[in-house]
């Protein structure tokens, strides 16, 4: 938004959530993580203030509140650390559900955020982290279920699930730090973050923004190891995530990025040697109506 100042704009975003891991500390920094994925979206590296919202659950003892408060708190800071930024203020109150998120703001001028509208025909669609998280996330829950797990016997170990979980862990712990500052050195055209309305949900509403007529076409979906048979399974006896569908939340996801055909391949190069992650070019931008969908031919990078 802009400011009274000429020149200078105010980009700002809030978010919270429930926790989704077991470790308090990894909770605070995915928290903190995603708190700042609405800056990284539009190219803004660096954030100027980071506020603190906090909710601490009734239904803890004392004993727990004392163990667990902190904890999630030190992963917030220490993420907050790691962005180049500190936590200087929020609000915390007592609530019936534990609830961990923030305030991020940031001051910048104009060559400092890239808006999201500007993708053109011929750009290709870069992911930067893989789909599955909540999927993950659940299925290591199911394994304190027997009688849910069971449904699951033959197409998953207990180790292979523990595996994707701290992959995802791990995932949404990161920052997408990295890829807001290579979204200027490559020219991107636009961005967002995938998290809750899932890869296609958020497809679409980066496509119906833009200036251009311009379809988003997905043909690739990268998937957390296990998860994509895993999916298939859960539709059919527990629940259906929708994540072939392109509809499967995420919590702290990785950007979605227009980026010029011929620079996209040197972004994924240098991203992977800065933050030792992959990212994958996953779809096009071709002429259409402002609309994203799943190509026929879709394929399953396990990864």
């Amino acid at each position: 938004m802009p400011t009274r100042h000429e020149g200078i704009s105010l980009i700002q975003t809030t978010d919270f959530f429930y926790p989704l891991v077991e470790d308090p500390y990894d909770q605070g920094r995915i928290a903190c993580a995603n708190v700042l994925s609405d800056l990284y979206a539009m190219g803004v590296a660096d954030c100027d203030n980071l506020l603190m919202l906090l909710g601490i659950s009734t239904d803890l003892s004392k004993p727990e509140r004392d163990v667990v408060t902190p904890l999630v708190m030190e992963g917030f800071r220490d993420c907050a650390e790691e962005a180049g930024t500190s936590v200087n203020g929020g609000q915390s109150v007592m609530n019936p559900w534990f609830i961990i998120g923030g305030v991020a703001s940031s001051v910048c001028r104009k060559n400092e955020y890239i808006m999201p509208y500007s993708a053109v025909s011929g750009d290709v669609l870069v992911l930067t982290k893989p789909l599955g998280t909540q999927i993950a996330v659940n299925a290591h829950q199911w394994m304190e279920k027997p009688e849910t797990y069971e449904k699951l016997s033959g197409v998953i170990t207990k180790e292979e699930i523990k595996k994707a979980y701290n992959c995802a862990s791990a995932s949404m712990s990161r920052l997408n730090r990295t890829g807001a500052r290579l979204m200027h050195k490559h020219g991107a055209h636009g961005a967002t973050d995938v998290t809750g309305f899932g890869l296609l949900g958020h497809a679409r509403n980066l496509a119906q923004c833009q200036k251009e007529p311009v379809d988003f076409v997905i043909h690739s979906l990268p998937i957390v190891s296990g998860m994509s048979e895993t999916a298939k399974v859960a539709a059919k006896k527990i629940f259906d995530f929708k994540l072939h569908e392109g509809f499967s939340a995420e919590t702290s996801g990785g950007l979605l990025i227009a980026l010029p055909k011929q620079n996209a391949e040197a972004f994924c190069q240098e991203i992977e040697g800065i933050d030792g992650a992959p990212s994958w070019i996953i779809g096009d931008v071709v002429t259409g109506n402002r609309t994203a969908k799943i190509g026929e031919e879709v394929r399953v990078i396990e990864a």
